[in-house]
This record gives structure tokens, sequence and C-alpha cells, in this order.
């Protein structure tokens, strides 16, 4: 997760670059929502995965002999 921030910390930074002597802004306001965009889908990605794995976990547990449930 963290290497993802550091991407969208160097998108940022370009994004100010891109656009920091630009009458049109119109380039930079797209890069913008596109990166929210991604965050979104990441954050839900990183979710699912969180729970996934812990779901997985859990199976594994049960299916250790002598752990009654």
């Amino acid at each position: 997760m963290l290497a993802v921030y550091l991407v969208f910390k160097g998108i940022e930074i370009f994004q100010i670059a891109l656009m920091s002597n630009r009458p049109d802004r119109t380039l930079g306001l797209i890069l913008g929502i596109l990166c929210i965009a991604v965050a979104i889908m990441a954050g839900g990605g990183f979710a699912w995965w969180g729970d996934e794995t812990a779901r997985a976990i859990g199976e594994q547990m049960n299916s250790i002999p002598g752990i009654q449930r």
C-alpha cells in the first residue's frame, strides 16, 4: 500500500509541474479525476484482498487436527 501511495504522490508532483504555467487546466483536472477514481478502486481492492486473506487463514485454522469448533 505504501508503494501505491508513493506512485500517487509522484503523479501529484507531475500534475503540479505540468499545470504550473498553463492557462488551460483541463488536462490537470482530468488527470486528478482519474487518480481519484484509481485510488478508490485500489482502496476497494486492498479491502477485498485483506478480507480474502483473513477468510483463507480462518479456513486453514478450522482444518487443524485436534481443534474442535
